[in-house]
């Protein structure tokens, strides 16, 4: 993507903020961009190549991002034509960068949970069969995908679709979920604060831990205690059962776009999860 003057990053930038330069920083993904303006201030231009995720991400910033109580950037603005974004830009380093086992990892842990907390409660509606019959469909969309590309045993798609079984009409509370809280989109510094809102939508809670608890907390249980210390309790028994289910859906979207992107670990991800659903 062109980082020139017409990028329509840049541009957006311009007729936000004033004159702005770029920040090289190879470690980016191709559509983001790290632009400072003449004041110092730094701001991350995104531009989006699904229209659905830009919708997504806007409707987050715009309408439930104060939820998150100063935890996430800011959208400084916004470009429907060109589908980008202006965001403010936040200091520290990636969670996923700080030494496994430290005190800054549990520390992040636990903030992570306190945001997540202040989300969830300002958004949450009580138990209703519609989100499991919700989580259903999308489960049995899933596996779909995964039988067109030949990626499930017989054995392994009559598990998925057990599991399909028992969340349709299950109850379960609702609130708006980042659906991807996990570490490589945290940023520690002197504070805590969460980014990519793109998959942020209304669904199950429990599902909001599903990514963290199958790719962080299996190897690292003390992680999963700091963190719901921040949230401020633990699971139930019931709620517990609810997150071993929603293993299902992330391991067959990790196997899918595992074969989809050509990406092995993801793949291999999602087969670990799967080997472990009973």
């Amino acid at each position: 993507m062109s980082t020139a003057h017409d990028d329509p990053r840049v541009q957006l930038a311009r007729q936000t903020v004033g004159a702005v330069s770029i920040v090289a920083d190879p470690t980016l993904p191709p559509h983001l961009l790290q632009l400072v303006d003449t004041r110092g201030n730094t701001y991350f231009a995104k531009q989006h190549r699904s229209q659905a995720r830009y919708v997504q991400e806007t409707q987050a910033y715009l309408t439930w991002r104060h939820h998150l109580q100063d935890h996430a950037p800011e959208l400084a603005g916004q470009q429907d034509s060109t589908q980008t974004l202006l965001l403010t830009a936040v200091p520290g380093q990636s969670g996923d960068a700080l030494p496994p086992g430290s005190d800054e990892e549990e520390r992040a842990h636990h903030d992570a949970g306190a945001a997540l907390r202040a989300l969830h409660q300002a958004t949450c509606r009580r138990s209703a069969g519609d989100a499991g019959d919700k989580l259903a469909v999308r489960l049995r969309s899933w596996v779909a995908r995964a039988d067109r590309a030949d990626l499930l045993s017989g054995t392994e798609r009559n598990l998925l679709l057990q599991v399909a079984v028992e969340l349709a009409g299950t109850c379960m509370d609702s609130a708006v979920c980042h659906l991807d809280y996990q570490p490589r989109n945290w940023r520690i510094g002197d504070g805590f604060w969460a980014f990519d809102f793109e998959h942020m939508r209304r669904d199950a809670r429990i599902r909001d831990f599903a990514r963290l608890a199958f790719r962080h907390w299996q190897a690292a249980p003390r992680l999963r205690e700091v963190f719901f210390i921040g949230y401020g309790g633990r699971l139930t028994d019931t709620e517990r059962r609810l997150l071993e289910r929603f293993g299902a859906i992330e391991a067959v979207t990790a196997i899918v776009r595992g074969h989809e992107q050509g990406d092995v670990l993801l793949s291999a991800h999602g087969r670990t999860v799967l080997s472990q659903l009973s």
